[in-house]
């Protein structure tokens, strides 16, 4: 008699069910339908009609009831706590404990072990936009002139308007530069086009002309072949000319840019000592 009563009762039906409570056979059936249908994907998330599949198959094992129906939202939340154990497994299998005792872990070290994102290394602290310039005068003492007046308090200074019309000036000289070269670029390019057609043009005709069909093909492309290498080469010394008045250009604006850095410098020091 006391053995009868030491036998576990079944489960009342009439207690509250916890939904999100997996058994270890509807998580396997789970893992394997999304795991195929992730491999299908080529990696990829999973949409709302693959979540229904794999909900379906998971509804559909052997053995399942009805009392444990799960849907696709119920599906994906389960994948998602599957991958962030996984991922604490890893970890402390990655640092020397003994091979984990998880039932899920190689399948899904298989799914997505080799897709783990590594951390990455903090990026360097970026340098800012506004650097001095690499070259300056050692003996001239306007730098520190200029750190003297910032420490004081902000004062109306009146400065030349040459300094800014010698700006707008530079920047003006800068755009009509450019709109030069590319309109040159345009134009020796449309002018290379336009010989290289007119040439191909005559040896054609020779070629349809009579004569020997053969030889006068070959002929023809040949000479195609010489004006492109001709073309090829014109265009790269034009860029390279091109990359040179860049140059060129770039020192001018950096000399314009020093000799408004050392204006305003200049205009600073005469501020400071009126000033004082």
């Amino acid at each position: 008699m006391a053995a009868m009563d030491e036998r576990p009762r079944p489960p009342n039906p009439a207690l509250p069910y916890r939904e999100d409570c997996w058994s270890e056979d509807a998580t396997e059936a789970l893992v394997e339908a999304w795991g195929t249908r992730y491999l299908e994907l080529n990696r990829g998330n999973l949409r709302q009609k693959d979540w229904q599949e794999v909900a379906d198959a998971v509804n559909g094992r052997p053995g399942a009831s009805r009392r444990s129906h799960r849907t696709d939202v119920q599906c994906k939340n389960r994948i998602d706590t599957l991958k962030r154990k996984y991922k604490s497994e890893k970890a402390r299998v990655a640092s020397g404990a003994v091979a984990s005792q998880w039932p899920f872990y190689s399948r899904l070290d298989d799914l997505i072990g080799s897709i783990t994102p590594a951390k990455r290394p903090a990026p360097s602290p970026s340098l800012p936009v506004a650097l001095p310039l690499p070259w300056r005068p050692t003996s001239s003492p306007l730098p520190v002139a200029a750190a003297t007046v910032s420490k004081r308090p902000a004062v109306a200074i009146p400065l030349d308007d040459s300094i800014f019309q010698r700006s707008y000036m530079a920047a003006a000289a800068a755009a009509a530069k450019e709109e030069v070269e590319e309109e040159i670029e345009e134009e020796e390019s449309s002018r290379s086009s336009r010989s290289c057609k007119r040439k191909l043009g005559r040896g054609l005709t020779r070629c349809i002309g009579g004569g020997n069909g053969i030889q006068e093909v070959v002929r023809a492309i040949e000479m195609f072949g010489e004006i492109y290498e001709r073309v090829e080469e014109a265009k790269h010394q034009h860029l390279i000319e091109m990359e040179k008045q860049r140059m060129e250009f770039a020192k001018w604006l950096e000399v314009q840019r020093m000799q408004l850095f050392a204006d305003c410098q200049i205009q600073f020091a005469k501020v400071k000592r009126h000033g004082s």
